[in-house]
């Protein structure tokens, strides 16, 4: 059995692990970041909503609300620097009914209290001005105009490059079958396709999402349980962006955010997601009867949008708990506190991420991880996917520099070879198509890959 030592592991390589990861590469430390799936952001967080949340609707002096708000400013400028796709659309919260009416001024205060106070309260006429589309039958609404869209697939990989190429070793395909404490160290055996593995380390994080729990158990610790939640969603062809101009929100529920309209940075309108509780961890299958729901939502948000054609539907699964909040706890397995549970992070995990990182850092070193001067990650630039920016077959310079930027091999998504070429030469490099399609939109189109599939299968295995 191969065996590696590290001052810490993070098991989980989602969006939540990889921010972690990359935030304790500031320091001199050796960190594994382990995944059982194949790509970074293989989980839960590659079906997240897409939403750059401002936090306006959180609970009030909860961890989650904390997390968010300071997490919105850090992945914005983040997003900035690396150039991630994101879109000001900002958000309309509409009220269908006297008492989604009367709750709208609740929920104005509640953005107060949570520290946003851009929110304005609109009349149903003021409301149709700004989108002429909607269903009839709005009675009011609450702006929200830091609701912003963003490419929800980039940050993670992102991420987890920057830890990559500052010394963090990314292991994927490594399945965490069970650890054991003895000696001041975590011993985990985990499984892979290349053989049985044994990581030691001084610190563990238990970022797995849907499985934190388990993961917890395997350490003598009961907090919470997860019970997936999946979310469906239809994503709507191109021709239907004209439809919809902001983010239309419901009037959040006890089982969350509720169903939304929003358009995405790839030019697609998205609607969803339904929300359902299981007890399955992988039932990401989409239903007939979510369908039929979204549908019949749809129709009242805005039903010119079931006159036009779907692209895509797919499913996810929310890490949520009996607890409203974010279940962050550094605990003490052995003689001393080196063991932190990031669990519950539901469909706000994307903003948060990197406040959850730091926040975590916080947490160990408090209880006496020592770490050195924080040093510069190495830079990183992101093939932005979004149809706000210039893509990579509309930009002269990138094809003067190479033809193949110029050469489109997926005619939906107008990706091109060179973006593809790209994407399999990166420090994370894709290793399936669906991996690959996340850094491309390769293969996302309205014909889903009917006519590049096989061009790109043929690169792939090239790599």
């Amino acid at each position: 059995m191969k065996s590696s030592q590290f001052d810490l592991a993070i098991i989980g390589a989602g969006v939540v692990g990889s921010a972690i990861a990359r935030e304790f590469a500031k320091h001199n430390l050796s960190i594994a970041l382990l995944d059982a799936a194949a790509d970074v952001g293989d989980g839960t967080s590659k079906a997240n909503t897409a939403i750059l949340h401002t936090g306006f609707d959180m609970t009030p002096g909860s961890l989650e609300s904390k997390l968010v708000s300071d997490g919105y400013h850090l992945l914005k400028k983040y997003a900035q620097e690396v150039d991630i796709a994101m879109e000001d659309l900002g958000g309309l919260l509409v009220a269908w009914s006297d008492e989604e009416v009367a709750n709208l001024p609740k929920l104005k205060e509640k953005a107060i209290a949570n520290g946003y106070t851009e929110c304005e309260l609109i009349s149903s006429e003021q409301l149709y001005k700004l989108e002429p589309n909607l269903g009839n039958g709005a009675l009011a609404a609450l702006t929200v105009p830091g609701e912003w869209i963003i490419d929800p697939w980039s940050p993670i990989v992102a991420f987890a490059t920057q830890a990559k190429l500052a010394g963090a070793q990314i292991l994927l395909n490594t399945k965490v079958e069970k650890i054991t404490h003895s000696d001041n160290q975590f011993n985990l055996s985990c499984s892979n396709p290349d053989g049985d593995h044994k990581i030691v380390s001084k610190y563990l994080i238990n970022a797995a999402g849907l499985y934190s729990d388990e993961i917890d158990g395997q350490l003598g610790i009961a907090d919470f349980k997860i019970t997936p939640r999946r979310g469906e969603l239809i994503v709507f062809d191109k021709l239907a962006r004209k439809l919809i101009n902001h983010v239309i929100l419901p009037v959040p529920s006890s089982m969350g955010k509720g169903v939304l309209v929003s358009p995405t940075v790839f030019g697609n309108i998205m609607l969803g997601p339904t929300a359902e509780n299981l007890e399955d961890k992988t039932a990401t299958g989409s239903t007939k009867s979510g369908l039929d729901t979204l549908k019949m939502k749809g129709k009242k948000i805005a039903p010119a949008l079931l006159d036009e054609e779907i692209t895509a539907i797919y499913a996810g699964l929310r890490a949520a708990s009996e607890h409203s909040d974010y279940q962050l706890k550094l605990h003490t397995v052995g003689s001393h506190a080196n063991y932190i549970t990031v669990g519950g992070i539901r469909s706000t995990g994307l903003t948060a991420s990197m406040a959850i990182a730091i926040y975590v850092k916080q947490l160990l070193t408090k209880a006496g991880l020592l770490l050195s001067d924080e040093k510069p990650l190495p830079a990183v630039v992101m093939n932005n996917l979004g149809e706000a920016s210039i893509r990579s077959y509309q930009d002269e310079a990138k094809i003067k520099q190479s033809p193949l930027h110029g050469q489109i091999i997926c005619h939906c998504e107008k990706s091109t070879t060179q973006e593809v070429l790209d994407a399999l030469a990166s420090p994370i490099a894709p290793s399936n198509l669906a991996a690959l399609a996340r850094r491309s939109r390769a293969g996302l189109g309205r014909c889903q890959g009917f006519y590049c599939h096989s061009e790109l299968r043929k690169l792939l295995e090239k790599r």
